[in-house]
């Protein structure tokens, strides 16, 4: 078994999906709870935290991800209720850019659905 990604590997992987959408220099990040937040058009898109990176989704693109091998709610702390927005990405998922973007690009879609 392989150790957890560290947040540098995550964040490497979320610019790699950024830039194949050709938005590397609207993705921005900031410390979070021991993780990163990052945003996309200065939105937040997805939080890096605890070697997993959980994306934030609309509630009508959660299911498709959910049935996703791997996939679950973010649990941001031991004992927290599952997220409602932001879905733990498989490590597989995260690997492979072309799929990751796409997703990424429903979370950044998504974000004119959410209220804050």
């Amino acid at each position: 078994m392989s150790p957890p990604p560290t947040l540098a590997d995550l964040r490497r992987d979320l610019e790699d999906a950024a830039a194949h959408l050709g938005k590397p220099h609207d993705l921005r990040f900031k410390p979070m709870f021991g993780g990163l937040m990052a945003y996309l058009d200065e939105k937040p898109c997805a939080w890096l935290v605890h070697g997993k990176l959980a994306l934030k989704l609309a509630p009508v693109d959660q299911p498709a991800l959910l049935q996703l091998k791997g996939a679950s709610r973010l649990i941001a702390r031991p004992g927290a209720a599952p997220s409602r927005h932001y879905i733990v990405l498989p490590a597989t998922l995260v690997r492979d850019t072309v799929q990751f973007a796409g997703w990424l690009a429903r979370s950044a879609a998504g974000a004119g659905q959410r209220r804050r």
